[in-house]
């Protein structure tokens, strides 16, 4: 049957929305409802609240096991929050619009590691008698207390909710997020519903991805100095040296998500992140970085360019293709813990007996970066031709921003659905 382009009325996506009821509106009920379970504007505020007293303590410790247990309290306040930003986003902005407003949240963690390298230079310079890793402490401490404080009385726990929203531009939220959010409507709490997911063939690649991306990530976001250090410089300039790339990285990050979303496409954006990185990884691991500091340093821009986009348009992916928001909140949590193992793949390889070189470091996250290629590779290409198939099928032509998302209730089980690819 030969395809048509299709165009009825039900999948016109300027038709207007079904309207909810004002006191539906004040309540918060409609879109989003699963918010109603934890609000997870507060409690990315608490988890910042703990965070930055956890850095602050730090400060007060004289031995290795007074740190040891601040650093387990730090990372357990610290789990949760990407995957919960990310779930918290996913509750306002469309499918084609997600990927570029992570990356503004991520980005900011680039623009610290370029300013971190900046601060650092400064607060080691600081003769008052206290020691500058200690100010490094209080500076991130007290920073992020202020900022915990600002968020918790600013950030509305969903669009039918903010508080900067007069009724009518809530009614316009709740149509726009009808249209193409990543949800298919409101969902009450279901642990059911959460784990449902978990049972496809799909998970498998997903949690492959999600374990191996990273690795590149954490090599350049934690080990940037040491790789910078290679090239003969003190610590002190070390750590201005790692500056440039980070900014760079974070130029680079909003390009390319920006672009993804505008094309509406991610797996070819993703595989080519890795590629640049791969590449940094690869020129670093063969040349002599002493004799060679300028190729060497040109290859920690690439690593800089590429290791943090797939943080971005990963959970962007899924996000778009899971419609149930107690599925999407589970599986966010996993891929982004999966994801925090691959950070200790990288740091276990970052070995005393590598330096001052780090070659084997190098080969294996570089490796971490062909594997997750291919995985994605796989998981886009099948996208794409079940698409094709479900096409042909129906002797339609769809797009996944050609259907609203309120119209897919039943997710991939819907004759209209459309994976975002």
């Amino acid at each position: 049957m030969a395809a048509t382009t299709y165009e009825p009325e039900n999948v016109n996506v300027n038709e207007k929305a079904p309207r909810m009821s004002e006191s539906s509106i004040e309540k918060g009920q409609g879109v989003g409802t699963a918010m109603s379970i934890v609000d997870t504007a507060a409690e990315r505020a608490y988890v910042m609240v703990g965070w930055g007293a956890m850095a602050l303590l730090q400060c007060a410790t004289t031995n290795f096991a007074g740190m040891l247990v601040l650093r387990l309290f730090l990372g357990a306040f610290e789990a949760g929050f990407f995957a919960g930003v990310v779930f918290y986003l996913t509750l306002f902005y469309t499918r084609g619009e997600l990927g570029f407003r992570i990356a503004l949240f991520f980005g900011s963690a680039l623009l610290a590691g370029a300013f971190s390298g900046l601060i650092s230079f400064g607060v080691f310079h600081i003769e008052n008698g206290i020691p500058g890793w200690k100010w490094l402490f209080i500076i991130e401490g007290v920073m992020t207390v202020i900022v915990a404080f600002i968020a918790y009385a600013w950030l509305p726990a969903s669009p039918q909710t903010a508080w900067f929203l007069n009724s009518a531009e809530r009614a316009v939220a709740e149509r726009r997020t009808l249209r193409d959010l990543s949800s298919a409507g409101s969902h009450d709490f279901s642990v059911k519903a959460m784990f449902k997911e978990w049972h496809t063939w799909k998970m498998i690649p997903w949690c492959i991805i999600a374990f191996t991306y990273p690795v590149a990530f954490s090599t350049t976001s934690n080990f940037l100095p040491q790789i910078v250090q290679r090239l003969g410089y003190s610590t002190v300039k070390t750590n201005l040296w790692t500056v440039a790339p980070n900014a760079v990285g974070f130029v680079v990050l909003l390009c390319i998500c920006k672009s993804s979303d505008y094309f509406r496409e991610r797996t070819f954006h993703i595989v080519g992140a890795l590629c640049i990185s791969l590449v940094g990884l690869i020129i670093l691991a063969t040349i002599d970085v002493l004799h060679n500091k300028a190729v060497a340093y040109f290859a920690c821009f690439m690593l800089a360019s590429g290791a943090y986009i797939p943080s971005c348009l990963v959970h962007s992916w899924h996000n778009n293709n899971n419609l149930n928001e107690n599925a999407r909140a589970a599986t966010t949590g996993l891929l982004v813990g999966l994801g925090n193992l691959g950070g200790i793949v990288s740091a276990a390889t970052f070995r005393a007996q590598y330096a001052p070189k780090y070659v084997p470091t190098l080969i294996g996250t570089a490796a971490c970066n062909v594997t997750c290629i291919c995985f994605t590779l796989f998981l886009g290409v099948w996208m794409k031709m079940e698409n094709r198939k479900r096409d042909r099928q129906q002797g339609v032509k769809l797009r996944a921003e050609d259907v609203r998302t309120d119209q897919l209730a039943d997710g991939e089980a819907s004759e209209q659905w459309r994976y975002f690819t």
